[in-house]
């Protein structure tokens, strides 16, 4: 069973150790682990989720470096299939459509938030992810009954879904493949070597 991965993005510190310990005495899901990550800065959040899988992103709306709306629409981009949770103070109209509309948001939790409500908008979160990934699946085995998809095609994109990025390449002009060695990190062949 893989871990729920849970990405915590508030520029204030106490309110993300208070999103903590709900997660720590609540688990989103009972009986499946899971790990969270929390960042004051929505840039460096970004940065995380272009390394590395996240099932869910909460994050707070005002920011000083980037508003909560902008920064679920820019790990939006790079993994579609995460779950977006907006936290807001506000409930006013524009905010609530300005998430919906840019950054398609799942669900906005008013704060300060109910534990129940919060748990409940990142276990949605986690199935709707899991959903989408599978109706992709299903959308491309049936373009393959149809002939419009090859079979390496529709595991690509499988794979892709799964662990975004991974599919994406970059070629040396001598056909090398490059990387960083923030990928070589993310790969687990670095790891122990310090």
């Amino acid at each position: 069973m893989t871990e729920i991965r849970i990405l915590l993005i508030d520029d204030e510190a106490h309110v993300l150790s208070a999103l903590q310990r709900v997660l720590r005495l609540h688990p989103p899901v009972p009986g499946r682990p899971h790990a969270v990550e929390t960042f004051t800065s929505p840039l460096k959040a970004i940065e995380a989720a272009q390394e590395r899988i996240i099932d869910v992103v909460v994050s707070d709306y005002r920011m000083p470096e980037l508003d909560g709306v902008e920064t679920l629409r820019r790990i939006k981009e790079v993994q579609p299939q995460t779950g977006r949770i907006l936290l807001s103070g506000s409930r006013e109209f524009d905010t609530v459509i300005d998430a919906v509309n840019v950054a398609q948001v799942g669900r906005i939790v008013i704060k300060p938030w109910g534990e129940a409500e919060l748990l409940a908008a990142i276990r949605d979160a986690v199935e709707t992810r899991r959903l989408r990934i599978e109706n992709a699946e299903l959308a491309d085995q049936l373009r393959m009954q149809r002939g419009q998809l090859t079979q390496q095609e529709a595991e690509l994109r499988r794979i892709e879904n799964l662990w975004p990025g991974i599919t994406r390449v970059e070629w040396g002009v001598d056909g090398s493949i490059c990387m960083s060695e923030t990928d070589v990190l993310n790969t687990g062949f670095g790891r122990g070597l310090n």
